[in-house]
């Protein structure tokens, strides 16, 4: 993809993002009063886009945002009020032409947006006259009116009939530093009431200043206004509860001593940077940790050579110094990749608000750790299935209102979003106090579906973990929200990829948990190098506990499954050598390391531990990508290649393969 093409799609993107976040700033405050500046704003972002686009000669994407920029400004010209329709028909159009930009992203052809773009005219037309600005009797003086814009005088006319009064404030500010002097005043202001406009003065302004009249509306009364405007305030109209005050005195100017410094830098330090080219440093810092490694061995070998000379002495201390430095670069840069998991947050905050809607449930969505960080390759791979989850369980979890009822519970149901890191880990958590899963009846889909035999005893766990299957589903009535039963293994296959997992905790009538946690980044890890037989593999740390030596005598065989009494529960056993069928060594006794969480942490068992080391894991081809077991390759050591373990693969085929022994 062209340079210029990635830029407008980045800008793009965050463009229609923040228009999807206005609209839904519209939607929410319908009872409070619609802030004029979030419908400002949405005309703005409109705009910014017909720019954009017009200036990369994308005219299909130009004429859409022209035609949804000429809607909003007959919305905050008062010529169409914004009510339900408008708000459904903004999110739809927005979310054309996020799909044109995604398709943009794919080919070099653009779609055809002039049926859209009728849609649009249409829609306008049909609306247009349900809300036509205030006539006159504004009572401002049309000295002032004359030098209004058109939007101007709707809002001043808006203000006079929400029975709000309308001030005039009398600035005079040194040229020096007018910028930030006018910028704290218009902050005040906004903490009032309304900013109408702000209107540049020559009136009584003595030389090497400059003079504003800053028309504004509010509800409150002269007096209270002047408490915080240190400057000279006329009432031009009256609040509805106040009459109108004689006009105040002439303005006087404002002392220069008492103004901030101005500074002519940019406020903003922020560099959008393509995530390839972070990989690509990445990818040299481990080729740089190869070399490190390599200057390291080669010390030792010197120093069983040559003894502790000063040329040994002179090898170790820059080895060191490599070695802290590559630590300081790596992590600055993993620094660098990490975003706020409210980004995420909010994208499932628009889908909770919208599908709540569609199908006429009642939400209330609650969002923790926002703040909580993780690498944005990660935070943009999770997004989708974290979708699957939320819309089922809007879809599945949470019960319509008569139903809560019927049950003692509130009307409206609640979504919780919880982030917080946990070791290396971060762990997404998706709540809802709807229905809970079913157990019985997912069991009699299992049975219907061959999965399971009818007298097979399984644990509620194990239960639960069919609904991850392909194609399983307890609805009996498709829905466009959850999907047709295709969501749930997306779930796992993606969070298998990104080295991570999911559990659930349920409970019926009380409601359901879902628990994704995944690792923090994936660019560079640390990695326990095992042997089994007489191959290496790597394990991740990062779904490392502990390790252990075991006597094989000490394992036994429950329903077949080899387990090991681990501080006075059962550990699950996996022997490696058996799984990827290598000769068996001759010990009778292995080491264990215990990977995995709750209840889906087991022991692999293998011939010798070598130590941990900082690897950059390599995704195999094409033709090797099937095979189950593997996340990747390394190298390490004299460019010896080594497989790193795919833990939860490892764990789900065990799993099969013991369900399997039991059906024989």
């Amino acid at each position: 993809m062209k340079s210029s093409k990635k830029e407008f799609i980045a800008e793009a993107e965050e463009l229609l993002e923040e228009s999807q976040r206005l609209i839904l700033e519209i939607q929410d405050s319908f009872s409070a009063g619609v802030n004029p500046d979030t419908i400002n704003a949405l005309f703005r972002a409109m705009h910014t886009l017909k720019g954009v686009s017009g200036l990369f000669g994308l005219q299909g994407i130009t004429n859409l945002s022209h035609a949804l920029e000429t809607l909003m400004d007959d919305v905050r010209l008062g010529k169409i009020e914004v009510d339900g329709r408008v708000v459904s028909f903004l999110f739809r159009n927005v979310d054309i032409l996020k799909d044109i930009v995604d398709k943009l992203s794919q080919t070099d052809e653009e779609t055809d947006s002039s049926a859209f773009i009728g849609d649009i005219e249409s829609f306008r037309e049909s609306l247009k006259g349900g809300g036509q600005p205030e006539a006159g009797g504004h009572g401002v003086d049309e000295s002032i009116m004359k030098v209004l814009s058109e939007y101007e005088e709707h809002r001043l006319k808006a203000n006079v009939k929400a029975g709000k009064g309308i001030y005039l404030a009398k600035a005079v500010f040194p040229l020096e530093t007018f910028d930030t002097s006018l910028a704290d005043l218009t902050k005040v202001i906004k903490t009032k009431g309304e900013l109408i406009s702000t209107l540049p003065t020559s009136t009584d302004v003595p030389e090497g200043s400059i003079g504003f009249n800053l028309l504004f509306g509010s509800p409150a009364s002269l007096g209270d206004v002047k408490k915080d405007l240190p400057y000279d305030v006329e009432l031009l109209v009256a609040p509805q509860s106040e009459e109108a005050h004689p006009a105040a005195p002439p303005p006087q100017p404002a002392q220069a001593g008492a103004q901030p410094e101005t500074h002519l830098k940019s406020t903003t330090t922020t560099v959008r940077v393509d995530i390839e080219k972070l990989d690509r440093i990445l990818n040299s810092i481990g080729e740089l940790s190869l070399a490190k490694e390599a200057i390291r061995r080669i010390g030792t070998e010197m120093t069983e050579t040559h003894g502790h000379t000063s040329l040994v002495y002179d090898v170790h201390k820059i080895t060191q110094t490599l070695e802290r430095r590559l630590a300081e670069l790596q992590d600055q840069v993993l620094e660098i990749r990490m975003v706020p998991i409210g980004q995420i947050f909010s994208r499932l905050a628009q889908v909770v608000r919208r599908y709540s809607r569609e199908i006429g449930k009642q939400i209330d969505l609650v969002m923790y750790g926002e703040d909580t960080e993780l690498d944005k390759y990660l935070a943009e791979e999770i997004i989708d299935p974290l979708m699957h989850l939320v819309r089922n369980s809007l879809d599945h979890g949470i019960e319509p209102p008569d139903v809560r009822r019927a049950k003692g519970k509130r009307e409206s149901g609640t979504v919780v979003l919880k982030a917080y890191q946990k070791g290396n880990h971060v762990v997404i958590e998706l709540k809802d106090d709807g229905g809970g899963i079913d157990i019985g009846k997912v069991r009699k889909k299992a049975v219907e579906k061959g999965l399971l035999r009818a007298d097979e005893e399984l644990t509620e766990a194990e239960t639960i973990d069919f609904i991850f299957t392909p194609g399983f589903s307890t609805k009996d009535v498709v829905s466009e929200v959850s999907g047709r039963g295709v969501g749930m293994d997306v779930v796992k296959e993606k969070l298998a990829m990104l080295g991570g997992f999911a559990e659930i905790e349920t409970k019926k009538d009380v409601g359901t948990t879902f628990m994704l946690t995944l690792p923090i980044t994936l660019a560079i890890i640390k990695a326990l190098v095992v042997r089994v037989g007489e191959e290496r593999f790597a394990v991740p740390l990062t779904s490392m506990s502990e390790t252990l030596i075991v006597e094989h005598s000490e394992i036994q065989t429950i329903e077949w499954k080899e387990v090991f009494y681990l501080r006075g529960e059962m550990l699950p056993m996996i022997r490696v050598n058996r799984f990827f069928a290598l000769p068996e060594g001759e010990s009778d006794r292995s080491f264990a390391v215990v990977v995995g969480f709750g209840e889906r942490k087991v022991g692999l068992l293998v011939d010798e531990l070598y130590g941990q080391q900082e690897i950059v894991i390599k995704s195999l081809s094409e033709y090797l990508k099937k095979l189950r077991g593997f996340a990747g390759a390394a190298e390490i050591g004299k460019h010896e290649v080594i497989l790193v373990l795919d833990i939860e693969s490892l764990i789900d085929e065990s799993i099969i393969k013991q369900r399997g022994a039991a059906h024989v």
